[in-house]
């Protein structure tokens, strides 16, 4: 791991649901935005691409 680079943990600072996109900003070091627009485009074409990976991620990550 870099030296600079935090775990990958579910944000408490930046959530708006559970904290999954802040976590993997903080994680990958870019805005949570980003990850936010992945997801909602993802929900787009049925609710079921983006839903279940965020799913999975949300019990997959731990807290911070």
């Amino acid at each position: 791991m870099a030296g600079n680079q935090h775990p990958l943990r579910r944000s408490r600072r930046n959530r708006v649901v559970a904290g999954v996109c802040g976590g993997l900003a903080d994680f990958f070091g870019i805005s949570a935005f980003w990850f936010r627009l992945a997801f909602l485009i993802a929900l787009v074409p049925g609710g079921i691409p983006g839903l279940l990976p965020y799913l999975l991620l949300w019990i997959i990550i731990p807290k911070e």
